[in-house]
C-alpha cells in the first residue's frame, strides 16, 4: 500500500490540478481533479485542500490552469487574464501567506518569460511542477534540521495537520517526527482533536495511523491536562505564517497550549519552510480569517447548538514570541531574539 512517504496531496497532471478531498477523509481517500482555475479557488476556500505549504502550491497550480484556459494569443491580454485569476485565488484564504507567496511566484515568471504567450504558458506549467518538487525537498530538509531537537521516547503534541496533508508531501511538524523515526527514535504522538473542523482527529491520527505512528488523540480540552500531567515532552505546531516580528500565525488552539506548555515547561516549537515567513509585515498587519457559524454549530450537518445563538470562528490564532522555544526551518533553527534572527536568516 503507498504511505505518506510517497503520497502527494496536489498534484500536476496531463494539464489538470489533482488534489486530495479532505473533507472526505479519514472515510474515503480519494482525489477530484480540475481543470478551471475558479473551482480550484473554490477548493481552497472550502477545505477540500487545506494546510499553507500545499494551499500555496494549489494556487500557484490554479493560476498556471488560468493561464492555460485564456484564449489569449498576445503577452499583455495572457498577464491580464492571469491577474484577473490571481486576484479571486488570494481572495480565499486571508491568513495563510504561502498562498500569495504561490501565486506571486507564478506571476514573476509570467512576466520574466519571453513576450509569446505559448512560451508563459509553458514556463508557468513548468514552474507550478518544480514547486511542487521543491516543496517536498524542503519538507524532509527541515524535518531533517528538527529531528534533531528530538530525544528518543520523546511523546510529541501537535495542532490541526501540519503533516503530507497540508504540503504537497511529507510534511511540516509531522514531518520533523518522520525525520525523528528514520533516525531511529521512538517517538509518540498527541492529537487535540482541532475543534471545529476536526483536523486533528480526521487527518492527523488518520495520517499518523496510516503510517504507524504510535499516537493517542485527545479532545481539545485535554491539552491542558496531558501537559500538567508529564505526559508531553515537545509541543511541534505548523504555522500558516510568521511575521518578521516572530508571531506565529496557526490553526485556532495553538496560542493556548504555547500558554500551558510555557506554564509546564514544555519546549514549544513552531515548523515552517521559508515560503510561510512573511517578512512584509508585523503581526499587527495580518488579518484572521473568519470562517462560516456552520463549522460551529453543525456536526456532520446536524445542529448541536440553538437557533438564533450568535457564533464566533476565527480559523486561527497568534501566538507571541516570548511564548516561542525556537522556530525550525529549512534553513535552521531559529532561536532567539526571533525578530532578529528572522530577519537575518530569511533576507539571505
Amino acid at each position: 500500500m503507498e504511505d505518506f512517504f510517497t503520497l502527494r496531496t496536489v498534484m500536476w497532471e496531463r494539464d489538470t490540478v489533482k488534489m486530495i478531498d479532505q473533507t472526505a477523509l479519514p472515510g474515503r481517500l480519494t482525489y477530484r481533479s480540475f481543470t478551471d482555475w475558479e473551482d480550484v479557488a473554490v477548493a481552497i476556500k472550502t477545505m477540500v485542500i487545506r494546510g499553507a505549504p500545499a494551499i500555496g502550491v494549489a494556487a500557484a497550480m490554479g493560476l498556471a490552469l488560468a493561464a492555460l484556459q485564456s484564449k489569449a494569443r498576445g503577452r499583455e491580454a495572457l498577464l491580464a487574464d492571469m491577474e484577473k485569476a490571481s486576484t479571486g485565488l488570494k481572495n480565499t484564504r486571508p491568513t495563510a501567506v504561502n498562498l500569495f507567496w504561490g501565486i506571486d511566484r507564478v506571476m514573476r515568471k509570467a512576466r520574466e518569460a519571453s513576450a509569446e504567450a505559448e512560451v508563459i504558458r509553458w514556463a508557468v506549467v513548468t514552474e507550478v511542477k518544480e514547486m511542487a518538487e521543491e516543496d517536498v525537498r524542503v519538507n524532509r530538509k527541515l524535518g531533517k534540521i528538527g529531528a534533531e531537537l528530538i530525544e528518543n521516547g520523546d511523546a510529541v503534541m501537535t495542532q490541526c495537520n501540519a503533516g503530507a496533508l497540508a504540503t504537497v508531501g511529507y510534511g511540516t511538524a509531522l514531518g520533523v517526527l518522520r525525520a525523528a523515526r528514520e533516525a531511529g527514535k521512538f517517538v509518540k504522538v498527541i492529537v487535540p482533536e482541532t475543534r471545529p473542523a476536526l483536523q486533528g482527529s480526521r487527518l492527523t491520527a488518520f495520517e499518523l495511523k496510516r503510517d504507524g505512528f504510535d499516537c493517542t488523540l485527545i479532545s481539545d480540552t485535554a491539552v491542558g491536562y496531558m501537559l500538567s500531567a508529564g505526559r508531553v515532552q515537545k509541543v511541534i505546531v505548523g504555522a500558516d505564517r510568521i511575521t518578521r516580528d516572530g508571531y506565529v500565525f496557526n490553526k485556532i488552539g495553538t496560542y493556548q497550549i504555547a500558554v500551558m506548555a510555557q506554564r509546564h515547561g514544555v519546549p514549544f516549537y513552531p515548523a515552517a519552510p521559508h515560503s510561510t515567513f512573511d517578512l512584509s509585515k508585523t503581526h499587527e498587519q495580518v488579518s484572521i480569517e473568519q470562517r462560516g457559524f456552520d463549522e460551529v454549530v453543525r456536526v456532520k450537518g446536524r445542529r448541536i447548538a440553538p437557533k438564533g445563538v450568535s457564533v464566533a470562528n476565527p480559523a486561527f490564532d497568534m501566538t507571541p514570541p516570548e511564548l516561542v522555544t525556537s522556530i525550525i526551518s529549512d534553513r535552521g533553527v531559529i532561536g532567539k531574539p526571533l525578530q532578529e534572527n528572522i530577519e537575518a536568516l530569511m533576507r539571505n
